[in-house]
């Protein structure tokens, strides 16, 4: 599933291709693409605007001139591409929709512009949804993500602190902090020497902080590098793969030397999950 960087990365892309540009036409190919919607998306974009993009976690969302908004979740094998009307044809096509207007790109400026979603797995969905506060309805239960201006790390670190669970499955907890998955967090606990099954009320709050640190650090990094891609299933607006996945130094490493100290990385499953950790370095 894209986690936040590769969310982030299909965001910018968004934003800089479809704010200031209309809905014009909406086809929906696939009725779980839309599923608990009220509204029927092909009679309620047509003629609104895009303002703006958001994200908070692993959901985004285009903020709409109605002061409504658009929350997509790509879940497992969604993906957003824009192009000249047409040029997707796949047989995973699940939404179409037709733009008018002039985005932030002046390459393509007033001419037409499709944006698809496009899904195999039909886990991912488009939802028409208001806001509650600075976020849509959707995504307001979501604790907020490591990047967000008002994120408090001191908090979240006190809150991770008073689960029983092993801190890998706390960190996947989206009502904890949000945007953070099963990578990210194999590469955080390994940059901060703490194994995936320890408890996250046995930690430390200092230690706990700097956990949440190298969580952002490692997003950091993998933004910069297009986010992380194992097949075909993530790509970014255009198309394209991120290449993440080679500066990996513990998700799906196993047997593979660590980066740190030569010991082989080892697999463990911590609530149900693959977990990637070297167990010289990863002892706290």
């Amino acid at each position: 599933m894209p986690e936040l960087p590769e969310v982030e990365v299909v965001r910018r892309g968004l934003d800089r291709h479809v704010v200031g540009r209309t809905f014009t036409a909406v086809e929906v190919l696939h009725p779980r693409a839309v599923r608990g919607n009220t509204h029927d998306l092909a009679a309620v974009l047509p003629g609104t605007t895009i303002t703006g993009t958001g994200r908070r976690g692993k959901f985004m969302w285009l903020t709409l001139d109605c002061a409504d908004a658009l929350v997509i979740h790509l879940r497992m094998s969604g993906q957003m591409l824009v192009g000249a009307p047409g040029s997707v044809d796949s047989p995973h096509l699940r939404i179409r929709a037709l733009l008018g207007g002039s985005g932030r790109d002046s390459a393509v400026a007033g001419e037409p512009l499709e944006l698809d979603f496009v899904d195999q797995r039909t886990f991912g969905l488009w939802q028409y949804a208001p806001f509650s506060g600075d976020v849509p309805e959707p995504v307001a239960h979501i604790a907020p993500d490591p990047f967000e201006d008002d994120f408090d790390a001191v908090a979240t670190a006190r809150l991770i602190r008073t689960k029983r669970s092993a801190i890998k499955t706390v960190l996947l907890n989206q009502e904890v902090v949000s945007g953070i998955g099963s990578i990210y967090a194999d590469e955080a606990m390994w940059a901060a020497g703490v194994r995936p099954s320890k408890s996250a009320r046995s930690l430390r709050q200092r230690d706990t902080i700097a956990l949440l640190g190298h969580a952002r650090d490692v997003m950091t990094r993998a933004l910069e590098q297009g986010g992380t891609s194992f097949d075909s299933l993530y790509v970014n607006v255009n198309g394209a793969s991120g290449y993440f996945s080679r500066s990996l130094n513990a998700y799906g490493q196993a047997g593979a030397p660590c980066a740190r100290c030569g010991t082989p990385i080892e697999r463990m499953v911590v609530g149900g999950r693959s977990s990637f950790y070297c167990p010289q370095c990863q002892r706290g």
